[in-house]
């Protein structure tokens, strides 16, 4: 079986808008962490006093990761990122360009 997240990688203009590059970067090498991956791969980041915490997780089978990253970067209090592999693309997009 191929393995997910190893084609090409795309984000949406929301993303591009709204999420800074260094955080994309990461939520893109974070997805590669769970041994068992699933389609859809869920991001929660939330804006703290000194950086952001990130929440990622997936549904098949179970995974969560919460890392907290010192920076400082501009983006809304609260978002959440989807990426999903379609097996010929691998997306990442705002939960409500889905």
């Amino acid at each position: 079986m191929k393995k997910r997240f190893q084609n090409k990688r795309l984000i949406t203009l929301g993303v591009y808008e709204r999420i800074p590059e260094p955080l994309q970067l990461l939520l893109w090498l974070m997805v590669d962490e769970p041994k068992e991956q699933d389609y859809l791969q869920i991001f929660d980041l939330q804006k703290t006093v000194d950086g952001v915490l990130i929440s990622h997780s997936q549904e098949v089978p179970p995974y969560e990761n919460v890392v907290k990253v010192q920076c400082e970067v501009e983006f809304g209090f609260k978002e959440r990122v989807y990426i999903i592999d379609d097996e010929t693309h691998s997306t990442m997009l705002l939960v409500e360009e889905y």
